[in-house]
């Protein structure tokens, strides 16, 4: 089995959409006749090079690849040389004693993220005698990390998106680099985001100039690709004008049916959807169109050839790193999250290796008369006890009476919780929430989890100690309503549009503004990304610069470039519009 999931494949040619309808697909432009399909024409691109680097990201499919290029080659009466770069990464033992120490314990699901280059993987002694077919037609050196014999010449690149890497990873189709046989799915994602992850992202920003075809390798005998030059040239054009990463959607044991029922091109076949990804960037790609052909890259490949036309003033700062994220938590006829909190600044620093920490604010994008979202303790909480109960809840898997510990507020559409670093929290049932948050996003450390099994019928770990590590005990009693939940207040008005300030907390490095406008409104970037949802209507038009004019729908998550100066909103729908912006404060710049 190639993948383990029940998430449609991208296809290779984009429907029109209904009007109205959100997504799931998101494209932008890239120039006409550009993007190839399958690897006959990539085959007729390369047969003409004496030497010819085929590199890429980890999950790539290298058999399929050089079985299907060699054989084609052959094919037009050329003779072939190939060398997989596997035979010369040094011994498996090496690399396991190489990355082990960034692993963390086997049972724990954290790690710390590597300082390891790439070349730590390799024989130098076995790069540097590689030989080149001389009585070859063509030399094909191929596999991730294939541009480390160090030779200048043609490269093909070819790049997976993460959560197709992931749908292999849980097929047990793919391995981590240099590992012979796969880890059990939690332990190779660990191995993944701390090791794997972070060494090809450094490789592959060295690459980006380089490359002279990139592939996107998603659809098994089917690549399509585009040469490095327009991909460049469009992401250049992108960090002017807007984009809009590819989402993707996961079923959760607590999920919901709100993005089920409402998002058109989801697989129906699934008991609920607990998750979008809508913006989390570390795992979402950019698809560009050409012709109605799609091709996907990853997203951090324009940070890194584009990342102060993004960012501008925060690019100082955060460098290569996107800094917000939007994502859906759809408990709707679901169930309650876990009670969980997320690490202080230092802790995360020092314990994960990251450079900042998982700050949180749940918006309601919509609620259910029951909603409400658990945040903050009760008035003169026991710290002692409540761990105690925690963990004799764990150990004998009683039910817990969290009330006894943590408040339970109401929550209406619109309202904005605002979850620091060290605060308790979780939505309750019946909540689709619009996390705006900073983008690390696996460091949540849960407490407790109502008694669930997985979705695979297993028990979900909990890390009570890495909370207790964290727990901020002053957020209790009346402090929670006055600090923790956001008091809006109109910062500006005129005919037709308010621009509301959702103050967030001083915590916080980024802000959160609404939109409210009957017809059209122009905003500013002021020399920041923004990050925008619509939240109510059915869709509004975008114009920026001499960017061509984008319709985004309710509910999508969009962003205007710092580098873009400035953009006009305009209402496409009947009743008013409400429009979601965050981006950096000025102080954390």
């Amino acid at each position: 089995m190639r993948r383990n999931t029940s998430q449609f494949l991208i296809p290779i040619e984009k429907k029109d959409l209904n009007g109205t309808a959100y997504d799931v697909y998101p494209t932008f432009p890239i120039e006409q006749g550009t993007i190839e399909v399958n690897y006959k024409s990539l085959s007729d691109a390369i047969c003409k090079e004496k030497v010819v680097l085929l590199d890429g990201y980890i999950g790539v499919d290298w058999d399929e690849v050089s079985t299907s290029l060699i054989q084609l080659l052959k094919n037009n009466g050329l003779t072939v040389k190939a060398i997989d770069i596997n035979d010369c990464l040094k011994p498996e033992s090496e690399i396991k004693h190489l990355v082990d120490p960034y692993l963390g314990e086997d049972d724990s699901i954290f790690g710390r993220k590597t300082d390891i280059e790439l070349r730590d993987y390799f024989d130098a002694t076995k790069l540097a005698n590689i030989q080149i077919g001389e009585s070859a037609d063509i030399t094909i050196i191929y596999g991730t990390g294939a541009s480390q014999c160090n030779l200048e010449e043609f490269l093909v690149y070819f790049d997976l998106p993460k959560n197709e890497l992931q749908f292999r990873m849980r097929a047990g189709a793919i391995t981590n680099l240099g590992f012979s046989s796969a880890k059990n799915p939690k332990q190779m994602y660990k191995h993944f985001y701390f090791v794997d992850w972070v060494v090809l992202n450094k490789e592959k920003k060295r690459l980006l100039p380089k490359i002279s075809l990139v592939v996107d390798q998603q659809r098994p005998a089917n690549p399509t690709w585009t040469t490095g030059n327009a991909l460049r040239k469009s992401l250049s054009k992108m960090s002017q004008c807007y984009f809009r990463v590819r989402p993707w959607f996961e079923p959760g044991v607590w999920g919901g049916q709100w993005m089920k029922e409402r998002f058109m091109g989801l697989n129906q076949n699934v008991p609920n959807y607990a998750w979008s990804f809508e913006m989390i960037v570390p795992e979402n790609g950019l698809v560009f169109e050409s012709d109605g052909k799609l091709l996907e890259v990853s997203f951090d490949m324009l940070m890194f050839q584009e990342q102060l036309n993004v960012l501008g003033k925060a690019a100082k700062i955060f460098g290569d790193e996107f800094p917000i994220r939007f994502d859906f938590l759809d408990t709707f006829d679901g169930g309650n999250l876990s009670v969980q909190c997320h690490p202080k600044p230092e802790y995360i620093r020092n314990h994960f290796g990251e450079g900042f920490t998982q700050d949180e604010t749940y918006y309601i994008l919509d609620a259910g008369n029951d909603a409400d979202v658990y945040l903050g303790f009760q008035e003169n909480i026991d710290p002692k006890e409540f761990r105690q109960a925690l963990e004799h809840s764990f150990e004998t898997k009683e039910a817990l009476d969290i009330e006894k510990y943590v408040q339970k507020l109401p929550a209406q559409k619109h309202d904005l919780f605002l979850i620091p670093h060290g605060t308790v929290h979780c939505s309750g049932k019946n909540n689709m929430v619009l996390e705006i948050s900073a983008t690390p996003y696996i460091f949540t450390f849960k407490m407790y989890d109502w008694q669930r099994l997985d979705l695979d019928g297993q028990p979900r770990p909990m890390n009570i100690g890495h909370a207790f590590n964290n727990l901020n005990f002053e957020r209790q009693g009346s402090t929670v309503q006055e600090t923790l939940v956001s008091k809006p207040h109109v910062k500006s008005s005129g005919n037709g549009w308010k621009k509301i300030h959702l103050p967030t907390h001083p915590d916080h490095f980024y802000n959160i503004y609404r939109y409210e406008f009957e017809d059209e409104i122009e905003i500013a970037t002021d020399g920041h990304c923004h990050v925008l949802m619509l939240v109510e209507g059915t869709s509004v038009g975008m114009v920026t610069n001499d960017c061509p004019s984008q319709t985004f729908r309710y509910a999508e998550t969009f962003a205007i470039p710092a580098a873009a100066k400035s953009y006009r909103l305009v209402n496409k729908g009947a009743k008013m519009a409400k429009v979601i912006v965050s981006f950096v404060k000025d102080e954390a710049c």
